[in-house]
């Protein structure tokens, strides 16, 4: 493929008429366009993460398509027809980070996620972002073809044109996406082994505490997380890990070798120090420190990349100016957009759709005007820079949570001067408004840099751009509605009801006046088919006598239920003493919203906490280390990062063997693309078992440790003493399991050298 543009030949010419925009490519790019979205939506809400799906969708494509028409003896379908595929399957995994990093923030702020809310700002965000890319394509596709290498776009085009050569295979993709979902279910549905592997680095010895006090090594045996370790490489997991390391093996230790003799509570923890679990270690100090890093790692990013941003911005604009303006009068099959007026038109609509929602918190009035110029302002801006950066450093080094903070505190402090000047009032439901603009303007960047990647792909093969642009608005819409929805079903259905949890405010009587109803939906107690006043508290509102939450209350407005969602939930155990953590999602990114609209527009923050994680983002960035992957590390349980970082040494071993330059990693090799089965396999599997939780009877019935009597015997064990013999006991198949499927990696890894698509 030629390097310079006046040069350039795509591999479909002009003036051929191929199969292109037909509806069974489309159709089938959606559907795995719902699957990895499905899949990504559960990796955002556990980790933070999300792994680029347009190579794996490409590949899966040419092998289905393969399959059919040797089975059917229908026509081999066309290179621009699998291009489709993938166009339109890659809106699916860049909505469901948008929507994964900013919905569950609502909880926190004390708002339902409810389908119109979720819907609304999913559906049009998405949209949003891929029209307001339109206009960019012949300033970044076409004129600066050569300079700006967009690495996805280019690999998956080499996909494309392998498998219309007679290469690729999807072989390993559905070997994978069998292995992580037999072994997710086996694991989380037959129980078959813990979820989680761990082992505290302290002990007490004649009533002494030897060791590092408070600090828990641990490990998540989840598929999706070794598939993602090895996708992002050795460098980033490291990263990612030692920011666990340092969370929990250093500054949680010290906190308690510090604290420990302490008699009077530190805040914002609601205990002694020396009575606090790890777990509540976290969530009272290190979450605070973790969301101050992060904050200050998206900030640093944005800072770091501003020479790149203010360059795209003002080459784009005047870009754009002279490609509109030295257009001739015949249009080339492959320089035709969707028109610009229509474009234009739809963006307008769009955004007043947004105003006309009463549950986005903007209405047509002075607060909505401003919320919508704000709307079109930056995600305007932020597009062309997600889409200008995509072009340089590829979709998965973009740093659109970063823009996002950038979007909420600009957000924040413009609505706060507005507040000083006395043109609107600051309330609760002014932090909705705010949440709303960076929702809209984080999944249109996201979806913008995912549109110029996949448009690079068809200015390479030779794709016609409109056909690509209405495949990518269906795939992203068909995207939107069920990433909305399994966001939506996984935190109802694994969200705790606890009438144990709201026992000391029994004598509390609050006011119900005005509030909405709702009865208890999932759980272990689902037969209750009251109606209940629903209240709900945000983190910042502790002013009231009962903490920040959800509960469902009484006629009198006596709480009876606590609603322990399963997004950011408190609740370890649920009123019959089951363990319900592990069905609970940390979305890492989510706290640093409200921290954000809380801290700027209340003017209330742990300030001392998020500072300290502040530093630690400046030090690593002074030491030449990226501190985003840090700070999420530091954010994220240990037992999180640690699988990441297991496959990410994996890909190490496997690059080392093979002798792999840093800057030629394969995005398309065999364990690669395992890795992409194993994170879509294993994110299904769960996906379905929490839905499961609905019918609790089901999921009863499939639990087998308890048949086996397996989870007795290890207590058992451990009341007995035999402290050695009960951690190889409940630890042992656990990480037995997850060693097979790590070996089956390393093994594809070492075994098949060649690329998927020679």
């Amino acid at each position: 493929m030629q390097e310079n543009q006046s040069d350039f030949k795509p591999y479909i010419a002009d003036e051929s008429n191929v199969p292109e925009l037909t509806w069974f490519p489309v159709l089938i790019g959606a559907l795995l366009g719902v699957i990895f979205g499905a899949s990504s939506i559960y990796l955002v809400l556990k980790v933070g993460l999300t792994v680029s799906a347009s190579i794996p969708v490409a590949v899966l494509s040419i092998t289905l398509f393969r399959a059919i028409s040797q089975i059917t003896g229908i026509r081999k379908t066309t290179i621009l027809e699998n291009n489709i595929v993938q166009t339109t399957g890659s809106a699916g995994e860049s909505l469901a980070f948008g929507v994964g990093l900013i919905m569950p923030a609502l909880l926190l702020l004390g708002f339902d996620i409810d389908v119109v809310r979720v819907m609304t700002i999913s559906i049009f965000g998405g949209l949003l972002g891929i029209l307001l890319m339109i206009p960019l394509r012949q300033a970044f596709i076409v004129k600066q073809h050569g300079k700006l290498t967009f690495p996805e776009g280019r690999a998956c085009a080499e996909v494309l044109l392998a498998g219309e050569k007679g290469g690729a295979t999807a072989s390993m993709v559905f070997a994978g996406f069998g292995l992580g979902f037999l072994y997710q279910f086996a694991m989380q549905a037959l129980k078959f082994w813990r979820e989680e592997a761990s082992m505290p680095l302290f002990s007490t010895v004649a009533g002494k505490t030897v060791g590092l006090k408070g600090a828990l090594l641990s490990i998540e045996v989840a598929p999706s997380l070794l598939g993602v370790g090895y996708i992002i490489g050795p460098k980033i997991a490291s990263i990612m890990v030692a920011g666990g390391v340092l969370a929990y093996l250093v500054i949680a230790p010290m906190i308690v070798t510090f604290g420990e003799g302490l008699t009077t509570m530190v805040e914002p923890g609601t205990k002694l120090i020396r009575d606090m679990s790890p777990s509540e270690l976290r969530s009272s100090y290190i979450l605070y420190i973790g969301a101050g890093a992060v904050a200050a790692g998206g900030i640093l990013s944005m800072i770091k990349a501003m020479p790149v941003i203010l360059g795209a911005v003002l080459t784009s604009f005047r870009d754009l100016v002279s490609s509109r303006s030295g257009q001739g009068a015949r249009k080339l099959r492959t320089d035709t957009d969707l028109p610009i007026p229509l474009v234009l038109t739809a963006s307008l609509v769009l955004v007043a759709a947004l105003m006309a929602v009463p549950q986005l918190g903007l209405g047509f009035g002075f607060t909505g005007l401003v919320a919508a110029i704000m709307i079109v302002v930056f995600g305007f801006l932020f597009v062309t820079v997600a889409s200008r950066l995509t072009g340089e450093i590829g979709s998965s080094s973009n740093p659109i949570s970063g823009m996002t903070v950038a979007t909420l505190l600009l957000t924040c402090l413009i609505l706060l001067a507005l507040d000083g000047f006395g043109w609107l009032s600051i309330n609760k439901e002014i932090k909705l408004t705010a949440l709303t603009i960076a929702g809209v303007v984080c999944i249109a960047s996201s979806n913008g840099g995912s549109t110029a990647q996949a448009l690079k792909t068809g200015h390479l093969i030779g794709a016609t751009p409109r056909s690509q642009q209405i495949a990518i608005l269906i795939g992203a819409l068909t995207s939107a509605l069920v990433v909305g929805l399994v966001l939506l079903a996984l935190n109802e259905a694994n969200t705790t009801y606890s009438k144990n949890a709201v026992k000391p405010y029994q004598d509390i009587k609050l006011d119900v006046t005005g509030l909405p109803k709702d009865n208890v939906h999932s759980g272990n107690y689902s037969n209750d088919k009251n109606q209940y006043y629903v209240l709900n508290l945000g983190r910042a509102e502790t002013d009231k006598p009962v903490p920040p939450g959800r509960y469902l209350l009484d006629e009198q407005g006596t709480p009876v239920y606590l609603v322990d969602p399963a997004i950011n939930g408190s609740l370890k155990q649920d009123d019959e003493g089951r363990d319900v953590s592990k069905s609970k999602f940390d979305a890492p990114k989510t706290v640093l919203m409200q921290l954000i609209i809380d801290g700027i527009l209340d003017r209330r923050l742990p300030w001392g906490l998020v500072l300290i994680g502040v530093v630690i983002a400046v030090t690593l960035e002074l030491s030449g280390v990226a501190s985003l992957p840090f700070a999420v590390g530091v954010y994220l349980p240990l037992s999180a990062s640690t699988p990441i970082f297991v496959g990410g040494i994996i890909r190490w071993l496997v690059d080392s063997y093979h002798r792999v330059p840093k800057d030629k990693e394969d995005d398309s090799s065999p364990a690669v693309l395992l890795s992409s089965g194993y994170i879509a396999g294993g994110a299904i599997a769960a996906v379905l078992i929490s839905f499961l939780n609905f019918r609790k009877e089901w999921l009863e019935a499939l639990d087998l440790s308890a048949w086996l009597g397996w989870e007795q015997q290890g207590k058992l064990l451990a009341e007995q003493g035999v402290v050695y013999r009960s951690f190889l006991y409940s630890n042992g198949p656990a990480l037995f399991a997850f060693g097979a499927l790590a070996v089956v990696l390393l093994v594809v890894g070492l075994l098949r050298k060649k690329s998927a698509i020679e």
